[in-house]
């Protein structure tokens, strides 16, 4: 009876309850618990600092444009401080010509004379050309690029003809179409349209042909391939070709005008020329610049807020 009643209060609950822990587990948990929270400060304390890069990728969006425009206008006063003092100690200014003569003419023609007039016609004269090639020269890169037969039968032509230099053809665009504005158009046009064939013919080649093939087992036409994926994806190539085409478009319609014409700044640069006028020269030379640097302002900006955010 007693080893039952001793058997019998040992596996009771109240006497499990009441037994303690083992005493291994009893003490190692506290200290254990105290050791970590003393180390865990420290830890975070003498943890070191991420490293920096030593160049910054990105910059405020509202200082970059200042800074480049600075950096712009200051290159432009050197190369201008630098021709001036070489016109004046180093070379004879009859060869070179001078800033500040240039300037002082410049003020001249645009205030007193007809300059804003000879801008206005090669500007229109560059512009049309410039237009007109991407109207006609787009069609023709997406047809080279859809019908492979069609780019390898062309191909050898048009090589031949894009070789061809624009000055020897210049005549025959006055011959064909007449002295006047038509035939310094079409000499723009002749210089640019090559270009954005290319252009776009090779933009419409690196297309993804997975995605052009799953919009076709999804039934969709021709035209909503073409609106959705095709043309989208010759956006860049376009503007590059744009880019590129402004200055040979100017190019174009300043020889136009100066094989034959009565106005315009290539008319103006040889009327100069014929009278031995250097400073005259290089306004020409000076306004032609200033034009396609602005060109090329209005495009880079167009071209921003077209592709904001696709490309």
């Amino acid at each position: 009876m007693a080893a039952m009643f001793l058997f019998s209060g040992i596996m009771s609950p109240g006497l499990v309850r009441r037994s303690a822990p083992p005493l291994c587990c009893n003490a190692a948990r506290p200290e254990g618990d105290k050791l970590s929270a003393r180390l865990q400060p420290a830890n975070r304390q003498h943890r070191p600092p991420a490293e920096k890069p030593l160049m910054s990728t990105t910059a405020p969006a509202g200082t970059t444009q200042p800074r480049k425009l600075i950096a712009q206008l200051a290159l432009g006063a050197v190369l201008i401080a630098s021709w001036e003092a070489a016109a004046v100690w180093l070379v004879d200014p009859f060869f070179i010509g001078r800033p500040s003569a240039i300037a002082v003419r410049l003020w001249d023609v645009f205030v007193h004379g007809d300059m804003w007039n000879h801008t206005g016609v090669t500007l229109l004269h560059s512009v049309v050309g410039l237009v007109l090639s991407l109207a006609i020269g787009v069609p023709i890169g997406i047809l080279f690029a859809a019908k492979r037969s069609v780019a390898d039968t062309v191909e050898p032509y048009f090589l031949g003809f894009y070789s061809l230099p624009r000055v020897a053809l210049a005549p025959l665009f006055i011959l064909w179409f007449g002295i006047g504005s038509v035939s310094k158009i079409m000499m723009a046009f002749s210089m640019v349209v090559f270009i954005v064939i290319l252009n776009t013919h090779e933009g419409l080649r690196g297309v993804d042909r997975d995605l052009v093939d799953m919009l076709k087992t999804m039934r969709a036409s021709k035209f909503y391939v073409l609106r959705k994926v095709l043309l989208p994806s010759i956006v860049p190539w376009i503007f590059a070709s744009v880019r590129v085409g402004i200055g040979l478009a100017l190019v174009g319609a300043v020889i136009g005008e100066l094989l034959g014409a009565n106005r315009g700044l290539g008319w103006y640069v040889e009327y100069s020329a014929g009278r031995v006028d250097i400073t005259g020269v290089f306004a020409g030379l000076a306004v032609l610049a200033v034009l396609g640097m602005t060109l090329n302002e209005i495009v880079k900006a167009i071209e921003s807020r077209v592709t904001e955010g696709r490309y």
